[in-house]
């Protein structure tokens, strides 16, 4: 893997990396991080791909252009929660609680982002252990462990020893997106692969799962831009 910079304003920063089973050259902005990656086909010349990336230059300041925005979590702030836009508003009592479309957040302002993160978080492996539960049951496959963690470069995983692991901000997406991801995890403890048959395991527990992949492919990378103080 190499680094190039393509100049202009702003300058961009490339990552060059060559894969054996690439067709063509392509281009991809991460929406994570706005990285911005060349894959070069074997055999095709570095200085060709750069070529490829320079008449592309305007489409990629365009990319990185309109990622979206941080947003810090505090009163007054918006958030999604199970794909309905809430208002985060002081509460009274000790528990955080919904109430209409607010997400009511008792104590001290300046911990509200700690303590909403650590009820999203028990929010999401309740939702989580139930929609794994639901079907390793039609599976008919048990899962050892289930862990949650906040991670940026995937959604889900299956251990080979069949521990599921989920990151928490799954909470912030539609019910049927977190459905989905269990579905998919779920699948690998019967293929773990993404073979024809895998993707049939996933068509057997969730009929549909093609649109919920698809929000997630065009809208999950925004769920990592809610800061928690963090």
């Amino acid at each position: 893997m190499g680094h190039h910079v393509l100049p202009g304003n702003p300058p961009v920063a490339l990552i060059l990396r060559r894969s054996a089973r690439a067709r063509r050259i392509s281009l991809r902005v991460s929406g994570l991080d706005g990285r911005v990656t060349l894959t070069l086909p074997r055999g095709v010349a570095e200085r060709e791909g750069l070529k490829f990336a320079e008449e592309k230059s305007a489409w990629l300041r365009r990319q990185l252009g309109s990622r979206p925005e941080e947003v810090a979590v505090r009163l007054g702030a918006a958030l999604p929660l199970e794909g309905r836009e809430m208002r985060i508003e002081t509460g009274s009592g000790r528990a955080v609680r919904v109430a209409g479309e607010a997400i009511l957040v008792p104590g001290a302002a300046e911990a509200v982002p700690a303590r909403l993160r650590a009820w999203l978080k028990t929010r999401a492996r309740d939702r989580l252990a139930e929609a794994s539960d639901r079907h390793a049951a039609t599976l008919g496959r048990p899962y050892t462990r289930l862990t949650l963690r906040d991670t940026r470069s995937r959604w889900g995983s299956c251990s080979a020893q069949g521990g599921l692991m989920y990151s928490w901000r799954l909470i912030l997406a539609p019910e049927d997106v977190l459905d989905y991801v269990a579905a998919h995890e779920v699948a690998h403890l019967a293929e773990m692969n993404h073979s024809p048959a895998f993707w049939a395991t996933v068509a057997r527990l969730l009929p549909g799962y093609a649109a919920p992949r698809r929000w997630l492919r065009e809208n999950g990378a925004a769920l990592h831009r809610y800061r928690f103080g963090d």
